[in-house]
């Protein structure tokens, strides 16, 4: 994607849809995409390592300015890396010594999804090497990420990020989900995130969860299809038509019975 496609990106408005339109849409998605900072973990993954290194205010504020939509979100990216100054091996050592946590409710939500046929991913516009480790404890092929890649130098020095990864650019979720739809069939795709850059992705997406459980952006708040602060709000949505099957599926059992009684 090139920085003239990143400046055609248009803001995200409001969509037409109603709750309880946009709660079916969440139930009838084949698949699911989630953000992975402040969304399916507590944290700014990138914000955590800066403060590894020992830049996090400086890396902090361009990572508040892209995710409220204040700054181009490859500008903010290719900043912050700057900033850093990472080398492999610093990488590697907070990849091993700060392992993420995962925001409550979120694991029981994706293994809800699996267990129903409804594929999940992880599209985010941070690091593969942090992220590759959190799909790996929640058993989803690394395949099913979608994020950016820092690159090493031979000697392990920082020279720059993968810029051919679409999460790099504004408008890039979008264009992943536009991917995954043309590739996989997906009649119904849902997006769950905290942030500017997950709203962008509605549409292709059907339908955007705002997730406000870590931080509260007032443009996703306003914008969502659906806003949400627990995943177990998530999950009872999920729960609500699982229910709703299972008492379809009686009802026709015992209609079925009641049929063979008479005959």
């Amino acid at each position: 994607m090139s920085a003239a496609s990143e400046a055609a990106v248009e803001p995200c408005s409001k969509s037409d849809m109603t709750r309880e339109e946009a709660k079916l849409a969440f139930q009838e998605a084949d698949a699911v995409c989630f953000d992975v900072d402040s969304t399916v973990v507590t944290t700014e993954g990138v914000d955590e390592f800066a403060a590894f290194l020992g830049v996090g205010d400086k890396v902090a504020e361009l990572t508040a300015s892209a995710m409220n939509g204040d700054m181009k979100f490859h500008e903010a990216l290719d900043a912050r890396l700057s900033i850093m100054g990472a080398t492999a091996e610093s990488l590697d050592e907070f990849v091993r010594t700060h392992p993420a946590t995962f925001t409550p409710g979120v694991e029981r939500l994706i293994v809800s999804l699996q267990a129903r046929g409804t594929h999940v991913y992880l599209v985010s516009g941070g690091f593969t090497q942090m992220i590759f480790p959190l799909a790996d404890r929640l058993s989803l092929p690394r395949s099913r990420v979608f994020a950016n890649t820092i690159l090493f130098g031979d000697e392990g020095e920082y020279s720059g990020f993968d810029q051919t990864a679409p999460t790099a650019w504004a408008g890039g979720k979008a264009k992943v989900i536009a991917q995954l739809r043309q590739e996989h069939g997906y009649p119904v795709v849902a997006m769950v995130g905290d942030g500017a850059t997950d709203l962008e992705a509605r549409p292709p997406a059907d339908v955007f969860v705002g997730f406000g459980g870590i931080a509260q952006r007032p443009e996703v708040m306003a914008n969502a299809d659906l806003w949400v602060t627990d995943f177990a709000d998530v999950q009872a949505i999920l729960d609500e038509a699982a229910t709703a099957t299972e008492a379809a599926a009686a009802t026709e059992a015992a209609e079925d019975t009641s049929s063979s009684a008479r005959s």
